[in-house]
């Protein structure tokens, strides 16, 4: 019975996410990404979860309206991010999020090529 409890599945889990800081600039991020279509926020007291399934992105633009600065990048995203897990990449204007290395390929020279 034991055993079975601790049983590997190695099936990718589709996801990935990224853990914020909970404060202001941090809770207006995930409420941002709250309405996004296959993300999840968990607010909990010292951090914030940000999940989704497959592939999701931190639009820049939107987030600096959401919190009303005229700008916000990849500084001010690396100041409020503590961890994440999938693959990230960022760019100028957004930061992505894929949870299978395949579907980031053309971003980070994975070779999808067959090896006979």
């Amino acid at each position: 019975m034991t055993a079975e409890r601790f049983k590997a599945d190695p099936t990718s889990s589709n996801m990935a996410g990224v853990t914020l800081m909970n404060n202001q600039v941090g809770y207006v991020v995930a409420q941002v990404m709250a309405g996004k279509p296959g993300v999840t926020v968990t607010d909990m007291p010292s951090m914030i979860r940000v999940d989704g399934k497959g592939k999701f992105e931190f639009n820049y633009a939107e987030i600096a309206e959401a919190l009303g600065w005229d700008e916000f990048g990849n500084d001010d995203f690396e100041e409020i991010m503590s961890t994440h897990y999938g693959r990230m990449v960022v760019l100028d204007d957004k930061t992505v999020m894929f949870a299978n290395p395949e579907d980031a390929a053309e971003y980070i020279s994975f070779d999808l090529t067959p090896v006979s």
